[in-house]
């Protein structure tokens, strides 16, 4: 079946073209770089997996409980259309929900491909390029991750939000080199990161936080390697380029933080735009969730050294300034972390359950002997 036939609204044209600018360039210096970057470069090929292999694709999903989401999260509970609708109607706004979270993550996925292949090409330095290769193919992976999930798991699929799709744009049609590693590493990945984390902290569903951990484990690495690449860049700029890249981050954020809310879920149950949007933005668990997503993000673009006033003003109006001063290494450890300790439990049930079948095949033996 095509994914087009699992849209819930039409999504366009089949592909969208943004028209690239900017140079692509060689370097031929091809001695020792960073020792820091190397590093990741290396982590990053030892890190390298198969999804087909890694994840059990064949535990079971409800897609009408796709995350076990308490009723409490979503935007209509509390309301007379929530109290309108059967228990049937509420599994299927779940499943809408739920699709329309994943599908972002989709498009997001592929978005962070491309802006890392535009990386390779365009980025001066080799060990730069070298790492950039790596994340491809982990952007690769994650692309198809989501994508069999919302295919074989939820049936599904809804068109990249406009919010996302803009920011994108920006990122790609940018000329300038670094663009591509503050829209994406930073920003988008940034934020990825966090929603990434929320739901693998607070769903009970095996495979969504299967997914999300080893995910999450790759993701890590590339908002390490968009850290060292700008702070050590930045250091070189004006005060007024600095501030140009200050105008695109503050930019960025309102755009992020005006996509998280699902609006066009409620579109498709009937509910006018305006009354949408006013019902998302005052829900006091999406008002948390949406504040707790920028975690990632401003202690990184603190650290890049991106914090002039007009960026801790707008950091002050979205409430999250003080994530500013957040422990970023320890969130990124913790993240690589979590995937492992999952793989430790994962693979010791298997073999207790292999040593249980083999005590059972022996036992079962002797008697019949």
């Amino acid at each position: 079946m095509s994914t087009h036939d699992l849209y819930v609204d039409r999504p366009g044209e089949p592909t969208w073209q943004v028209p690239a600018s900017g140079a692509a360039r060689f370097s031929w210096e091809y001695d020792d770089g960073r020792e820091r970057l190397l590093a990741l470069y290396q982590k990053g090929k030892d890190k390298q997996w198969d999804a087909t292999r890694r994840i059990d694709w064949d535990l079971e999903v409800d897609p009408h409980d796709v995350l076990g989401t308490p009723d409490e999260a979503t935007a209509l509970y509390g309301t007379p259309y929530w109290d309108r609708m059967s228990e049937r109607e509420r599994g299927e706004l779940r499943r809408h929900f739920a699709s329309w979270q994943f599908s972002q993550f989709l498009h997001g996925e592929q978005g962070a491909m491309i802006c890392a292949a535009r990386i390779v090409e365009s980025v001066p330095d080799l060990d730069a390029k070298f790492y950039s290769a790596t994340q491809t193919m982990d952007e690769a992976r994650h692309a198809e991750i989501y994508s069999r999930f919302l295919k074989e798991k939820i049936g599904l699929v809804y068109p990249i939000n406009d919010n996302l799709q803009a920011l994108l744009g920006d990122t790609l049609r940018d000329s300038r080199w670094d663009m591509p590693y503050l829209g994406m590493q930073v920003l988008i990945e940034g934020l990825a990161l966090a929603a990434f984390g929320l739901i693998r902290d607070t769903t009970d569903k095996p495979l969504p936080r299967q997914i999300l951990a080893y995910v999450m484990q790759d993701e890590a690495r590339h908002v390490a390697f968009g850290r060292m690449a700008l702070r050590d860049y930045y250091q070189q700029l004006t005060e007024a380029e600095l501030r140009e890249r200050e105008e695109f981050v503050v930019e960025g954020c309102y755009l992020m933080r005006d996509r998280l809310r699902g609006v066009e879920v409620l579109e498709n149950f009937g509910i006018p735009r305006a009354e949408a949007e006013e019902l998302t933005e005052h829900t006091e668990f999406l008002q948390l969730f949406r504040k707790l997503l920028f975690s990632r993000i401003v202690p990184c673009v603190k650290d890049i050294g991106l914090w002039g006033e007009r960026l801790r003003r707008a950091y002050v109006d979205l409430g999250v300034l003080e994530l500013g001063d957040s422990d970023l290494e320890q969130l990124m450890a913790q993240d690589e972390e979590l995937a492992d300790q999952l793989d430790a439990r994962r693979f010791a049930a298997e073999e207790r359950a292999r040593v249980a079948e083999v005590a059972e095949a022996i036992e079962t033996g002797a008697e019949e002997g």
